[in-house]
């Protein structure tokens, strides 16, 4: 089709729609669709990842800066391919990554990394292993053929594409697919209320140790004092700093938007734009009113606003805030975690770090919280896992999301392989499985 406007032709290029396969696709390209794609091309699946932006990571991406928490449980390493990126990372001259204490209450040992590495790297490891990565590419509608998924419709800047799998996991952080599909979810807690979500950015040039010198590690009396004089917003009550990786720099999470519905994208644009204003006027703050600040400068703002929290998709199993006080280790359990109950201002301005497990217990996240009820070739990991408010506020670190991946993919190739359902993959092969991968903590083994 052509149209001539001013005596210029212009032609429209014909949309048409291309038709892939693949025996394994994941959506999303955080750190869960990274565990999935990665550990599915490793054993042998052709695999394809869509990710919607133009980087993968998730909260890495929007969130530059964020450490690692919860990959030490019991200050012991979980494993797996957590284990091998930080390794590769440690390992790196001069190293891209260390271990650090968090400063925050009841978290554990964290990971510091240098951000543009340790995503370069995740690209390498992906690219190594032979993975089909599109990014841009946006996955809409799932084909249904009775309890199976046919094949996905997404969408990327060439048009409509259709692929067809054989197995699915939605990493998307939002469950999109898996909603579509008839999965059924649950959106926040019992009053519908998410957490918030947050802008980060980075304060470079800072003197750290006279940051950190003060007692306080939320610098409440600072911010009283900002928030009575209009120059905080009244939600930064508590300021979240940590030292950066490099020298002299600062991460900065403390800005956080309640009221916000992840799954909306008008809402997440208003936020993020919200934020941005926040962050500015925290920077100014910090400079002013926060010793150690006075020549450092504001880098590396967020993207956009970090999502905590969107659908909770329903699973064989859900996961409970009973279970993580009672330390249970299930025996289709995936990962072990002792993250605290990292609750974010839901309703208020409220931050709960709770200790969930008492000193020296954690507990283990079970495959059956990624596994629908119905659907036999689909799975899901990452924020989107089932569970109740109070377990979600603990289980969602970013190491369990890449160890959620991993199993997922690890029982997309055993359910192949024997021509079952994903609900039907033994729990002992799975586990087997996973400890053969460096996963550990999982079955009778001790977390060592």
């Amino acid at each position: 089709m052509t149209t001539t406007t001013n005596s210029i032709t212009q032609t429209t290029p014909k949309q048409t729609t291309q038709m892939q396969t693949t025996d394994l696709l994941v959506i999303g390209g955080g750190t869960a669709g990274f565990g999935a794609a990665l550990t599915g091309a490793r054993l042998g699946l052709s695999v394809t990842l869509l990710e919607a932006s133009s980087k993968i990571g998730g909260v890495m991406a929007a969130c530059p800066g964020m450490p690692w928490g919860a990959a030490y449980p019991c200050d012991t390493m979980i494993g797996g391919l957590m284990g091998e990126l930080a390794d590769r990372l440690f390992a790196m001259t001069p190293p891209a990554a260390e271990k650090r204490a968090c400063t925050l209450e009841n978290f554990g040992a964290e990971i510091q990394y240098d951000h543009d590495i340790a995503t370069t790297t995740m690209f390498e490891m992906l690219e190594e292993a032979g993975v089909d990565l599109r990014l841009g590419a946006v996955a809409t509608t799932p084909d249904m053929h009775d309890t199976r998924i046919a094949s996905v419709a997404y969408f990327d800047r060439h048009g409509a594409q259709t692929i067809t799998p054989k197995m699915v996991i939605d990493c998307s952080g939002d469950g999109d697919i898996s909603a579509k599909a008839g999965v059924p979810y649950e959106l926040g807690d019992a009053s519908g209320n998410m957490m918030g979500v947050t802008l980060t950015f980075m304060m470079v040039g800072a003197d750290v140790d006279k940051v950190f010198a003060d007692p306080d590690p939320y610098f409440t009396r600072q911010a009283a004092i900002g928030i009575a004089e209009g120059r905080l917003h009244p939600d930064l009550s508590q300021l979240y700093l940590m030292r950066g990786f490099h020298p002299n720099t600062v991460f900065c999470n403390s800005v956080v938007i309640r009221g916000v519905d992840g799954t909306n994208p008008t809402d997440v644009t208003r936020a993020t734009q919200e934020g941005r204003r926040r962050c500015l006027q925290m920077a100014a703050f910090l400079r002013t009113d926060i010793p150690g600040f006075e020549t450092a400068r504001m880098m590396n703002l967020g993207p956009t606003v970090g999502v905590r929290e969107t659908r909770k998709l329903e699973g064989m199993y859900r996961v409970t805030g009973a279970d993580l006080a009672a330390h249970r280790k299930f025996p289709d359990g995936i990962v072990a975690c002792d993250n605290p109950i990292d609750d974010v201002m839901r309703t208020d301005a409220s931050m709960t770090h709770d200790a969930i497990v008492s000193d020296g217990g954690y507990y283990t996240i079970p495959f059956r919280a990624l596994v629908p009820q119905k659907i036999e070739n689909l799975m899901f990991a990452g924020r989107i896992i089932s569970a109740d408010p109070t377990a979600f506020a603990s289980v969602r670190g970013m190491p369990q999301c890449i160890a959620m991946g991993q199993a997922t993919a690890t029982a997309a190739v055993l359910a192949l392989r024997a021509d079952v359902r994903v609900q039907d993959v033994p729990h002992n092969d799975l586990i087997t499985a996973l400890q053969a991968q460096g996963v550990k903590g999982l079955g009778q083994d001790p977390l060592a």
